[in-house]
């Protein structure tokens, strides 16, 4: 009786085990592999449409055959697509021109992408960009200060880079006409590749930046500090989401008087700013709508 009753068991087991085997080798794991999780009426199109009376917004519109979801690139600087809708209202407040690239996701996670160009004719008049040159193309534009000689920064590639370390640094700034009691949103990308005992601090205030000062007007906007757990590890990114320190990590912010100022970004290390420094652009100071 004994005997009969581990038999059983065994042949029990070995039926399971046969039944597993067969599935796992009959069954792709892979989208493309005959299971289903292909995609092959996937479509990556979509169109840009002009908004009526409405300047510098457009509408984006996908094609949805066999999409699940749509990614958008809206050519404004970041580097990845993100997660949008399959018609999205989009702004573009500086005049130029744009690549918008579309990633279509079907099935399993199958992928298709396309891209257009859009060419906006003039800036919108309220929230146009007041930095003169954003993308880092012209130096001549910024304005260089330093505290001590071991921090430095290079405008090469379209960016601003920059190295430091023994705890000196530098600052590049740029003078702004702002209105009192607008609201401004200020924002921009920066990447690096981990730093070690660094800052990078943004300010907006009525002093002129001198050399071998500090700029601290107007309090610390927004920022990136090692010291409180952002730029550590690999960065990229608009700084208003993955900065970590400052009194308006948002970017926003509202002047009490007209006049000038000084958008005043500066940066320094105790050690390293990286592998290769730390890299702005796409430097932004707009009025809010």
């Amino acid at each position: 009786m004994k005997l009969r009753f581990n038999l059983t068991k065994a042949l029990t087991a070995l039926a399971v085990a046969s039944t597993i085997a067969i599935y796992s080798a009959c069954t792709p794991d892979e989208a493309g592999d005959g299971n289903g999780l292909d995609s092959p009426d996937l479509v990556a199109d979509f169109t840009v449409t002009p908004v009526a009376n409405k300047a510098n917004y457009y509408v984006l519109k996908a094609h949805t055959d066999g999409v699940i979801s749509v990614k958008w690139n809206l050519g404004k600087g970041a580097t990845d697509a993100s997660a949008g809708k399959t018609v999205d209202t989009v702004f573009y407040p500086d005049a130029g021109n744009y690549t918008i690239t579309e990633v279509a996701v079907g099935k399993g996670g199958t992928q298709k992408s396309t891209s257009k160009q859009l060419n906006v004719p003039t800036s919108d008049p309220e929230a146009g960009n007041l930095i003169l040159d954003p993308k880092m193309d012209d130096p001549t534009k910024w304005t260089v200060t330093k505290r001590g000689t071991n921090a430095n920064v290079q405008f090469t590639n379209g960016k601003a880079v920059f190295t430091g370390s023994a705890y000196d640094g530098v600052a590049i700034s740029q003078p702004v006409q702002l209105v009192a009691g607008k609201k401004y949103q200020i924002d921009m990308t920066v990447s690096g590749g981990g730093a070690v005992d660094t800052w990078f601090e943004v300010y907006l205030g009525k002093g002129v930046p001198a050399n071998g000062a500090d700029y601290s007007e107007g309090g610390k906007i927004m920022g990136l500090s090692t010291w409180d757990g952002c730029g550590n590890s690999t960065f990229n990114g608009q700084l208003a989401k993955i900065g970590c320190t400052g009194d308006r990590r948002n970017g926003v912010v509202t002047v009490t008087s007209s006049g000038t100022y000084y958008l005043v970004i500066r940066t320094g290390s105790g050690s390293s700013m990286g592998p290769n420094g730390i890299s702005l652009d796409n430097v932004e100071l707009r009025g809010t709508k």
